[in-house]
Formats: structure tokens, sequence, C-alpha cells
């Protein structure tokens, strides 16, 4: 089974490749597991453009919409709001995902998403090998 990545996680990569200016043809997302923790492993993600030749390699393409335009106030009676512009192409985004044989035997069908919550904002791992994980998220045991 594959390591799949969600579209609010493959945008946050997406905009990291952007705001850190790296090459979107040669940049792999690498995840894998280490051992420690709280609960005896931990998660890894890293930007990499290196990749060794026995690395598992999944692809994803997205395609991003870009952001609505702000809404402008016409000047008629009742304030009415306009959409200023209109929707246009969106951004294709290949991403290339790589794990190490090791780690893939602990991820294999795992999902990693993006949340943007008021309690903090990062990647969340949803392993189904996992037996228990710590109350953060960032560490399981199998």
């Amino acid at each position: 089974m594959a390591v799949t990545v969600t579209e609010n996680a493959a945008r946050e990569v997406h905009a990291i490749v952007k705001q850190q200016d790296l090459d979107l043809e040669k940049i792999h997302l690498r995840v894998g597991v280490k051992g420690g923790g709280c609960s005896g492993f931990s998660y890894l993600l890293d930007m990499t453009e290196s990749k060794n030749d026995n690395d598992e390699v999944w692809e994803y393409s997205y395609t991003f919409q870009p952001a609505a335009a702000k809404a402008e106030e016409s000047s008629g009676e009742g304030g009415v709001a306009t959409a200023a512009g209109g929707e246009g192409e969106g951004e294709a985004f290949l991403l290339r995902v790589i794990c190490d044989p090791k780690s893939y035997l602990y991820l294999n069908g795992t999902e990693i998403d993006f949340k943007d919550e008021i309690m903090g904002r990062g990647f969340v791992f949803s392993n189904p090998n996992a037996t228990s994980s710590c109350g953060c998220g960032s560490s399981f045991s199998v």
C-alpha cells in the first residue's frame, strides 16, 4: 500500500517549496521513521533532491485553483459585493513522495494530512500500523 498525501498536505508542501525557492522538478518529499519519541518511533518529513535506488516512490498530481479575488463593494444601494476577476487555470504540482524500505515497513498505508487549527498547525499522520501514538501525534508504537 502507498503512503498517500491529502490535498491539504500537498498544498502546504507546495507552499514550502515555493517559499524556500526549491526546484519543483528535482524536489522529493522524504517520509520515514526513526527510533525515539515518547511512543517508540518518530515520524520524519524532509524535502530533498537525493533519492536512493531502493527507495519506494509515489507520484501524486494536484492542481491548485488560484485564490478567489477579493470581493469589492459595488457603488449601488445596499452594498452588494461582487467578485473581482474570474477563476483562471489552476497551477499543476507533481509531488514525489519517497520512503526508505525499513521505514516503509512501518508506514505502508499511512495518510499524511495537514491541519491548521486553533490549537496548532502541522502535518498529521494516520497510520494503520500504529497500535498507539503519543498525544501530540509525532510518535507511535507498533
